[in-house]
Formats: structure tokens, sequence, C-alpha cells
């Protein structure tokens, strides 16, 4: 009799334990590895090394935890004023986002200086304090890597603008990802912009 009974107690606990894998398996599972492999099928900013105004590489991983704002910037535009206003931006803002301001001269021959001419320009005129890179090529057969990475919606996994002026703006996630393409016309301290840093 105490033979049976401790096979019966023994066949319902391997019934039991069956059942809770059964169970609990697919509800851990399948929310686990679900937005693993999206985020690895979606690039990061935080892949590139970028090269700062005065020379030194910088890995962009640096910024980890802090929204991106990334724009392409010239001294010689009718957009040039907007540094101010990335400035003022980078000045009211600092704790939730890096400006990051890249030089380049794809667009009329607007940003023809050396870096060592464009720092001085920012500072000067400006009185710029947040990171500038060196200058680069963001359009085109030379397009730099990161450049290339931002209008690549297979890569990026969100947009596929390419900038077509100065001061054209990526915003970047605390994660490293691209959330929005802003054109050159607007402002900064928009609304429009400044709220979707804010969120």
């Amino acid at each position: 009799m105490k033979a049976a009974l401790i096979l019966l107690l023994g066949a319902l606990g391997a019934c039991g334990v069956s059942s809770n894998t059964t169970t609990s398996s697919p509800a851990t599972t399948s929310p686990m590895t679900s937005p693993a492999s999206e985020t690895a099928a979606r690039g990061s900013v935080y892949d590139f090394t970028v090269q700062t105004i005065d020379g030194k590489n910088v890995p962009l991983s640096q910024f980890q935890g802090k929204k991106l704002l990334i724009v392409n910037v010239a001294s010689e535009c009718g957009y040039t004023p907007q540094y101010k206003e990335l400035e003022e931006l980078y000045k009211k803002h600092g704790d939730r986002v890096a400006v990051l301001g890249f030089p380049a001269n794809n667009f009329g021959g607007q940003e023809p200086g050396s870096n060592e001419q464009i720092a001085t320009f920012c500072e000067k005129n400006y009185g710029v304090t947040f990171p500038m890179f060196a200058k680069i090529s963001v359009k085109g057969d030379d397009t730099a890597p990161l450049y290339q990475f931002l209008a690549d919606k297979t890569r990026n996994g969100a947009i596929s603008d390419a900038p077509d002026w100065n001061f054209c703006k990526y915003l970047i996630d605390e994660q490293g990802h691209v959330v929005g393409f802003y054109p050159s016309k607007v402002k900064p301290m928009s609304d429009e912009l400044v709220a979707a840093i804010l969120q």
C-alpha cells in the first residue's frame, strides 16, 4: 500500500514539475528574447568613434545615458546664427542632451575653413562650449561612416533622411538609437525639438 502511495505521489509531483515548466517557459522566454533580437537588428551611434576638432578620438558611447543632437554645421551659411540657439540648448538642457557639431563643406562651400579656424570662429562669435568635431563630409561618395549610418534606415532602424543643407539635426535617444530628423529650418530652441528632447 505504501509503495503504491509513493508511486502515486511521485507521478503527481512529476506532472506538477512538467506542468510548471510548460506554462512558465513561454511567458518568461518570449518577452526576454524578443527585445534582445530587435536591439541586435537596430544599430547604435555608440558603435562609432569620431575625432574632435582638436584631433582626439572619442567613442560616442561616452555620451550614453543622454539624448544626442547631431548637427552638420557651417560658418558662412544663412543658418549659421543657429549656433547661438544650439549653445543655449546645451546650456539650458545639458543634463538631458549633448549637442554635437560636425562642420561640413558639402553645401555651397559654406565651411571652407580648417578645423582650427572653425573652432576659433565658433568660440569668438557664438561662445560655443558644446563638443565640436573635425570637419567631415555628410553627403556624397566620401560621406563619413557616422553619417552613412544616420541616413540609412536599414542600419539605424528609423529614418532614411540625409542632410540636404547645413544645420540638419538628428535626435538620438539615451540608448544610442536614431529617433528623429529635423531639417535646417527647425530651430534648436523650437517647441517641437525641445519637447522631443525632454519627453
